[in-house]
C-alpha cells in the first residue's frame, strides 16, 4: 500500500457544508477539502435544502445526498476529481428531478 491510499483510507468525513458555489468537507484527520459545486452538478441544481440533507456512508468512507440521489467519496475529494457522471445521465436526472421523480445514475 502506497502513502496516499494509506492517508485516504485513514481519513474519514466529520462534517459537510454546500454553499451555493463550494462543497466544503471536514475530515477526521484535520483537513478540510474544498471544491466547486460545478464539479458536481447534481448539487449544484440541488436546492439548499437538498444539498443540506447529507448522510455519511460507509463508516465516513462517503457523503450521500438521497434527494439528489448523489454520493462523493473521500478519495475522489483528496485526489481532486470532479463527478465521473455522463452528460446523457445528468441530462436525464435533471428532467426527473424538475419533474419530482426519481432518477438514477444508470448511465454514469
Amino acid at each position: 500500500m502506497n502513502t496516499l491510499s494509506a492517508e485516504i483510507q485513514a481519513a474519514s468525513v466529520q462534517h459537510v457544508t454546500v454553499t451555493e458555489d463550494t462543497l466544503t468537507v471536514e475530515l477526521t484527520d484535520g483537513r478540510m477539502i474544498s471544491v466547486p459545486l460545478t464539479w458536481y452538478p447534481r448539487l449544484l441544481q440541488g436546492s439548499q435544502e437538498e444539498r443540506n440533507n447529507w448522510r455519511l456512508i460507509g463508516k465516513g468512507e462517503g457523503i450521500h445526498w438521497p434527494d439528489l440521489d448523489e454520493d462523493i467519496s473521500v478519495e475522489n475529494l483528496v485526489l481532486g476529481q470532479p463527478s465521473g457522471e455522463s452528460q446523457r445521465s445528468f441530462k436525464r436526472w435533471l428532467r426527473a428531478h424538475a419533474g419530482g421523480e426519481s432518477a438514477g445514475k444508470g448511465d454514469a
